[in-house]
């Protein structure tokens, strides 16, 4: 078919709003696929690309939450046709490396992008945003990273099981361990912690305790399945986690912001030999002190949640067969739709707490 042509949004620079431009998009190389991109949504790390947290390898090509269509595949590539449906994933683990080996392909060593450049106009590579960069109707991916799923999901939905639902999902039931009849905690209401408290209600937990400071998150919280909801600008989150928990603390406490004073609380909050997931991301200059009596004396798990320890192959069409059958409400995540051109405000509001997800729809 030929390299096309296509309107995109880029960041140029650390901190400049993002433009539309016309990229180009190559014809797929060995193990790659070219995806038709119906829907994106507007993610935090899309942000954090834009202002220089992630890396300097300006300019990014943003956008990664994403469902499409494969429109054409490269040389090699099995298991994967043109016309189907997929969602994309940052993750496609190479299956030959150590953690591979050994079974814990989530911490793959060697995770596969497409090697074939997206470039502006001008043939100047772009650095898509967790090698997908999916603002844009077509975009050039590893075939790896195209997890095929029932085409009936709506594809506003099904994109964000491509990042921030699988995180917050999986941190509860692949991490967090989740088990019928224990009590959880979820520190942080967006996008990450309201799939952390619906993976939780899946699993069977009997008190599902949301901690935010907008009211707004809370009430989604409940929507999701949280039983009880603490607002910590007017109540200690530790004091009434444990209030709530009979006094002695949740057997899961879940950290969706990644910030030292969360951290602690989490880590406050547990009961005995309870486990604490951090899933938020931190700050790379942020540290965080601990008693090291208590965490030796309270045992339990501390634990890290990376694209909440998924394989996408096996998770993602089990999220969307959830969502299909009424019990994930992937629909309530996607507070507004909106065009190519909106990227830059929809951070805006995502800043200001005002939306769970702005979803593009291509």
């Amino acid at each position: 078919m030929g390299a096309q042509t296509v309107e995109a949004v880029v960041a140029r620079e650390k901190g400049a709003a993002v433009s539309l431009e016309q990229i180009v998009v190559p014809d797929p190389g060995p193990g790659e696929a070219r995806v038709r991109v119906r829907a994106c949504g507007v993610c935090h790390t899309d942000l954090h690309y834009r202002e220089g947290a992630i890396n300097d390898d300006y300019p990014f090509l943003l956008g990664h939450e994403a469902a499409g269509t494969v429109e054409s595949v490269g040389e090699g590539v099995v298991g994967l046709a043109p016309g189907d449906y997929v969602v994309l994933a940052w993750r496609a683990p190479c299956g030959t490396c150590r953690a591979c080996r050994r079974g814990m392909a989530w911490y793959c060593f060697d995770s596969r992008n497409a090697r074939n450049p997206m470039t502006l106009a001008d043939g100047t590579p772009l650095a898509p945003a967790l090698g997908i960069g999916a603002f844009t109707p077509l975009t050039l991916v590893a075939a790896g990273q195209c997890v095929p799923v029932d085409p009936a999901a709506r594809p506003e939905a099904a994109g964000l099981i491509g990042c921030g639902v699988m995180a917050g999902f999986g941190a509860a039931v692949n991490t967090g361990r989740v088990t019928r009849g224990e009590t959880v905690a979820v520190i942080g209401c967006g996008g990450v912690g309201g799939a952390a408290i619906a993976g939780a209600s899946i699993a069977g937990a009997r008190k599902i305790i949301a901690v935010d400071v907008d009211d707004r998150k809370l009430t989604w919280a409940r929507r999701f399945g949280a039983t009880d909801v603490v607002n910590a600008t007017a109540d200690d989150p530790v004091a009434a986690i444990r209030a709530l928990t009979d006094g002695f603390g949740a057997d899961v406490v879940i950290d969706a912001v990644g910030r030292p004073e969360t951290y602690r609380q989490a880590f406050d909050a547990r009961d005995l030999a309870g486990r604490l997931v951090l899933v938020g991301v931190p700050d790379p200059t942020m540290t965080v002190e601990l008693p090291l009596a208590e965490v030796f004396g309270r045992g339990g798990h501390l634990s890290s949640s990376w694209y909440g320890d998924s394989l996408p192959s096996r998770d993602f069409p089990i999220l969307i067969d959830l969502y299909r059958r009424g019990r994930l409400d992937l629909d309530a995540f996607v507070t507004e739709t909106i065009g190519i051109g909106d990227v830059e405000e929809a951070f805006t509001r995502m800043q200001r707490g005002d939306v769970l997800r702005s979803v593009v729809i291509l």
